[in-house]
Order: structure tokens, then sequence, then C-alpha cells
């Protein structure tokens, strides 16, 4: 069942998760079992929240492809919403 990953980053900057998603980007998007990113500020943190068939995929991609690219002191405060339904646009 896919997963809802809602992610809080402390003391992260607009530079520090733009230059973590340019270093990522391209990964993310070929990564198995991934379906959807988006993130915003809010109020000296960021928010990011992913979509993942799984959550064995979205932990072991955000291992081995984000914390080397996290800034000095930076560590993100992942939570986990199995959910009951995605529906997304046929192409």
């Amino acid at each position: 069942m896919a997963v809802f990953i809602a992610t809080k980053v402390k003391g992260q900057t607009t530079e520090g998760y733009d230059n973590v998603l340019h270093a990522v980007r391209e990964s993310i998007t070929k990564a198995p079992g991934f379906i959807m990113h988006f993130a915003h500020p809010d109020e000296g943190e960021w928010r990011v929240y992913e979509v993942w068939q799984s959550k064995d995929q979205a932990d072991a991609w955000f291992a081995q492809t984000v914390v080397p690219h996290l800034p000095r002191g930076i560590h993100p405060k992942r939570s986990y919403q199995t959910l009951h339904s995605v529906v997304m646009p046929v192409n």
C-alpha cells in the first residue's frame, strides 16, 4: 500500500532546500516506488511531502541519496501514513 511521508526540516533555508533538490532531483524521478514530491517553507522550517509505493523504498532512497547532501546540522523529522487510495491522472 502507498505511503505518505510528511517531513519537517527545522533550520533549513530556501537555498539549502534548493541545493538538496538540485542534487537529488534526477534520482528521485527514477527511484523505484516514487510517486510524487512537493515542498514549501513554513515559519523557519521546510515542509516536504512525498508519496511512495512503500516505506521501505522511500527510506532506502532517502538514506542513500538525500542524507549525504543534507547541510550540516539539518536533521529532518519524518512521519508516515499508510494511504487508503492514491488517484493520479492517466497519461
